[in-house]
């Protein structure tokens, strides 16, 4: 797998891919990431990348013409804007994603991004959440976490992808380790019993409410009880 990053702050990325898995797979081979800055295509001497709106009001606008000459020698992957107006992102888009070879992420900045950008350069665009960052950077480490954890390699054991939230539409159950007791907190007894069938029934179970309470727009009504 091999993302390629166009982004206004290329510094953004130096720490946080060099960590945790994402850093060893990289180490690995199994990942490449590949920082473009966006501020090599800028117009004139300045490098601009943004300008007044049309029509106007507040804040500034990048440009669409720096982003297509980035873009240009991309188009072969699949690109990816970054964008609060983007459809939402989900695990099923992580998985998809997963499956490709080569991924482009662009980062928006500002007041927002050209809308020719979306309409004629980029494959799709997404949104991390229901809320406003300063620019997609946060967005682009969110998604280079959630597939690279995907790839084949990167986690040491691959059935806790399979039970983790979101599969099956779920979120997952609580989770609790040693020691049984603390601090008069104790463990839930099934989890004690060393009857499987029980263990699993309560997992299921913990699943369905947690899910039912925390984000029951999940649910559906196939869903056991």
């Amino acid at each position: 797998m091999r993302f390629t990053v166009i982004t206004m702050f290329p510094e953004f990325f130096d720490s946080p891919l060099q960590v945790s898995l994402v850093g060893r797979a990289l180490q690995d081979g199994l990942l490449g990431v590949e920082i473009v800055d966006l501020r090599e295509f800028g117009k004139g001497f300045h490098r601009q990348l943004d300008d007044a709106p049309f029509g106007g009001g507040p804040g500034m606008v990048m440009m669409v013409e720096p982003l297509d000459a980035a873009l240009q020698p991309l188009s072969s992957t699949r690109r990816v804007l970054l964008s609060a107006a983007g459809r939402p992102l989900n695990q099923d888009r992580l998985d998809e994603w997963a499956t490709l070879d080569r991924i482009t992420l662009v980062c928006g900045r500002y007041e927002g991004v050209d809308q020719r950008v979306a309409d004629h350069l980029v494959d799709e665009e997404v949104s991390v959440g229901d809320y406003v960052l300063l620019g997609g950077e946060v967005g682009a480490l969110a998604i280079i976490e959630g597939v690279t954890r995907l790839l084949p390699g990167v986690i040491g054991n691959p059935e806790s992808i399979a039970t983790e939230s979101f599969r099956s539409g779920l979120l997952e159950e609580p989770q609790y380790t040693r020691p049984a007791e603390y601090r008069g907190w104790a463990v839930p007894e099934v989890l004690l019993s060393g009857d499987h069938g029980k263990i699993e029934e309560w997992r299921l179970q913990q699943r369905v409410a947690r899910t039912a309470e925390r984000r029951p727009d999940l649910l559906t009504d196939t869903d056991p009880p």
